[in-house]
């Protein structure tokens, strides 16, 4: 049986360009019914420990920066292996031991929030950096043109670190909730690859 919030996650990292696989220890069969009812079309059955962590060290040299989602015994080599490894909080604690992040809830949603506020803070980043640049080379200039004063150019400094520092506390707003099909992808050919194991699973 699956989640039910599995499909809604799924539609969200599709829609954002993420690649998704399911990587199970099932029969072909379950397998397949489980990826029907998730809307899932890439998935592998019977999948020992060595061959989920086969698979991940494969799509890490094809996508580059990937993510493993798993709860069990079994999906501990291949969470340590992932450039993410992420156990679901009541999993083994083999699996948590070895992961990156545990998410406390058996929530696949937690995902969702996840990125979305890892996308938030990458914007925030970028957004301090080339603003931090600009007003340092607007001082720069202004100063070898004799345009500014040094009290003026201290206040220029000063408040752009507290601009800087205002932009970042936006972190501690809640997120605005979209629905899988209000999410943009930021572009069509993502880096990201997504792993779900029996945590697609109730």
């Amino acid at each position: 049986q699956p989640r039910p919030e599995a499909r809604e996650s799924l539609a969200y990292f599709n829609e954002q360009g993420i690649h998704t696989t399911m990587l199970t220890g099932d029969h072909l069969g379950t397998a397949k019914v489980i990826a029907a009812e998730i809307g899932l079309s890439d998935y592998e059955s019977d999948c020992l420990p060595d061959e989920k962590t086969t698979r991940i060290k494969e799509m890490k040299e094809t996508y580059k920066i990937n993510a493993m989602v798993g709860d069990g015994i079994n999906d501990a080599p291949a969470l340590a292996t992932a450039s993410v490894g992420i156990a679901m909080g009541e999993g083994t604690d083999v699996a948590m031991d070895v992961a990156d992040i545990v998410l406390m809830k058996n929530d696949l949603l937690r995902l969702v929030d996840s990125h979305r506020l890892a996308k938030k803070l990458q914007r925030i980043i970028k957004q301090n950096i080339v603003f931090s640049i600009s007003v340092i080379l607007l001082l720069i200039a202004s100063n070898f043109l004799e345009f500014l004063t040094l009290p003026l150019g201290v206040v220029g400094h000063e408040g752009s670190t507290i601009l800087v520092i205002l932009n970042g506390l936006r972190m501690l707003l809640p997120l605005h909730k979209e629905t899988p099909h209000q999410a943009k992808p930021t572009r069509k050919d993502c880096d990201d690859c997504v792993l779900y194991q029996q945590s697609l699973h109730t």
